[in-house]
């Protein structure tokens, strides 16, 4: 293991960190502080769309950042060894994670009697269903419970990601041990943590509805979506030189195969939650599809039911397409859109029944997340390299895919 590591330092240029250009980090401020801006305007003009925007870009940020930890830990939990040259483009999506914990005490201390119903003392005196959810679905236990779950991601972020930073100082193979030991139990609290988070910040907009599966399918949205962007970043970096000599299109073909698989994981599971509610047909449950097939919503619903699906299955269906670079980012960029719509999906119809409303106020949303998030990879980036560079199985990686 030793001599693996050090054959990866001495047969593999490290490219160090990537400093990105003064242009971008310029563009990346003014998105955020002009998407700040306009929250603040649209909270004073539509106080009810500001805060549906808030919460669905929250959530899918949210959700990027925590699946990049989760790609991480699943990648040292399996030893895999492909992964090697892109996992460190993963982890560096978890330098959000502080951000989650400011954008939900925004939602907790400010936003929520303006999104959740059952806020709201004269909307559950005398109904059955939330008088008996009312020991949950409380202000303070919300806030509590979601705090503690964010910090337990803060805690294994620091736990894994620190251990794979330190490795390219001290080369220590005990640094893979150690993540390959924690990552299991991440993985158990994450499936927890993050069905409860959905639970909480989505699917108790409407407190009436439920279902067991919408914990994974929010899941399945966000190794969806963390595929796209880590492949997307990959080929941009890629691009710039940062990873030349290290990844090439045997490494883009494993992140397309699980973009192809995953593609079709989600419409999986998303068949599955909509026919059993379907076949079912109790009025407690059917109420949220119908919602999503009556108006406006009909047409996003096909969208996903048809874009999301089909676009990325028959892109990523042949080998030639997941080995070739402008194909990938085309799939990448088109997933990451899909997931916005499905969250806006999720999301909206509990504030607007007759359709979507997309303008200033939900892309000006969108660009404050967006620049946030873009400036703490950017940050990261910058002070870290791109690569595990004395990660054990590098070496391997690399000269395999060669052959």
């Amino acid at each position: 293991m030793a001599h693996a590591a050090g054959s990866s330092e001495t047969q593999i240029k490290n490219p160090g960190p990537v400093q990105v250009s003064s242009g971008v980090m310029q563009v990346l401020i003014v998105m955020t502080i002009v998407g700040m801006v306009m929250f603040g305007v649209a909270l004073g003009a539509d106080s009810k769309r500001a805060w549906s925007a808030f919460i669905q870009n929250h959530f899918y940020f949210m959700s990027l950042a925590l699946g990049g930890l989760f790609f991480a830990a699943v990648q040292f939990l399996t030893g895999a060894m492909w992964s090697a040259p892109v996992r460190r483009v993963a982890e560096s999506f978890t330098s959000y994670l502080p951000v989650v914990v400011l954008s939900f005490g925004v939602l907790a201390f400010f936003g929520m009697k303006d999104s959740y119903v059952w806020m709201n003392p004269a909307h559950v005196q005398g109904n059955i269903i939330l008088e008996h959810k009312a020991g949950y679905l409380s202000r303070g236990f919300f806030t509590i419970r979601n705090l503690v779950a964010i910090g337990l991601w803060l805690f294994f972020s620091w736990k894994i990601v620190g251990n794979s930073l330190k490795q390219d100082v001290d080369g220590s193979p005990a640094r893979t041990e150690s993540n390959r030991k924690v990552a299991p139990v991440f993985l158990f609290l994450f499936a927890i943590s993050f069905t409860m988070a959905a639970f909480d910040q989505l699917m108790s907009l409407d407190p009436e509805w439920f279902s067991t599966m919408f914990g994974v399918y929010m899941f399945a949205g966000l190794f969806y979506s963390v595929l796209a962007a880590t492949t997307i970043l990959t080929i941009l970096l890629k691009r710039g030189g940062a990873l030349q000599g290290i990844v090439n299109e045997n490494h883009l073909h494993d992140l397309g195969k699980f973009m192809f698989a995953f593609t079709a994981f989600w419409a999986y599971i998303g068949f599955s939650q909509f026919m059993l509610i379907w076949y079912a047909n109790l009025p407690e449950e059917t109420g949220y599809f119908l919602r999503r097939l009556d108006g406006g919503w009909f047409w996003v619903s096909i969208f996903l039911m048809v874009g999301k699906f089909v676009v990325p299955f028959v892109t990523l269906l042949s080998r030639e397409n997941k080995r070739n670079e402008s194909t990938l980012l085309f799939a990448g960029v088109f997933m990451l859109i899909a997931q916005w719509i499905d969250n806006l999906w999720v999301v909206q119809p509990e504030f607007f029944r007759d359709g979507p409303h997309v303008s200033w106020i939900e892309i000006g949303t969108f660009l404050g997340f967006a620049g946030m998030f873009g400036l703490c990879v950017a940050r990261f980036l910058g002070q870290h390299s791109v690569v595990a560079i004395r990660d054990p199985k590098l070496a391997e990686s690399v000269h395999h895919h060669h052959q």
